[in-house]
């Protein structure tokens, strides 16, 4: 019988020998495990400050939107008033005229002391609603000439009046919550002795 197989079986390691022991078993470098656990405890704070600056930018974005649209807000009620003034202006600058027409009859005078009457009750009432409405008339006999609320239409020496003030009043003007209905037509006094001609602007 031939040994020489038997020869080779004994070359051979033995299998057990081969496995790693506990004290073998492959395990992280250090520096790796290190680095793995810095990632880990950075990411949930990189992850909170994230957080915080996206809350803080639809806070501020809020808050622009919030001050934009109250801006829109009063810009509208602004325009609405404005307009609903105007209108108000616009009926109100018809009723003048009958004021006007009125007046004229009363300073024309007349013999019928009923019709004369009657006038001025309808005068007196519509002057109570233009007073109630904050309607103001404008008669500036004597005050200085001013081009915002008046209309110069001769400019001429007037007797008793110093230059630069009205010496007539052609017809009223009125104002309605601070804005203009119509300038006073006006004669204003300008500097020279009566007679002497007219100073034409």
């Amino acid at each position: 019988m031939s040994t020489k197989g038997k020869g080779n079986d004994a070359d051979l390691p033995d299998a057990a020998a081969c496995l790693p022991g506990p004290e073998e078993e492959p395990t992280a470098a250090p520096d790796a495990a290190a680095s793995e656990t810095g990632l880990a405890e950075s990411a949930p704070a990189d992850s909170l400050e994230a957080l915080r600056q996206e809350r803080d930018d639809l806070k501020d974005a809020l808050l622009r939107r919030r001050a934009e649209f109250d801006n829109y807000r009063r810009r509208v009620e602004r325009d609405r008033g404005s307009a609903a003034t105007e209108a108000e202006a616009g009926i109100l600058r018809q009723l003048l005229s009958t004021v006007d027409n009125l007046e004229r009859a009363l300073a024309s005078g007349g013999a019928d002391s009923g019709l004369r009457e009657g006038v001025l009750l309808t005068l007196r009432e519509l002057q109570g609603l233009l007073d109630s409405l904050g309607v103001t008339a404008l008669a500036p006999l004597g005050e200085r000439f001013d081009p915002a609320l008046h209309q110069a239409m001769l400019h001429e020496p007037a007797a008793g009046f110093e230059a630069g003030t009205v010496a007539e009043v052609y017809r009223k003007g009125y104002t309605y919550k601070d804005r203009l209905l119509r300038p006073a037509l006006v004669k204003v006094a300008s500097a020279g002795s009566p007679g002497a001609g007219a100073d034409v602007p």
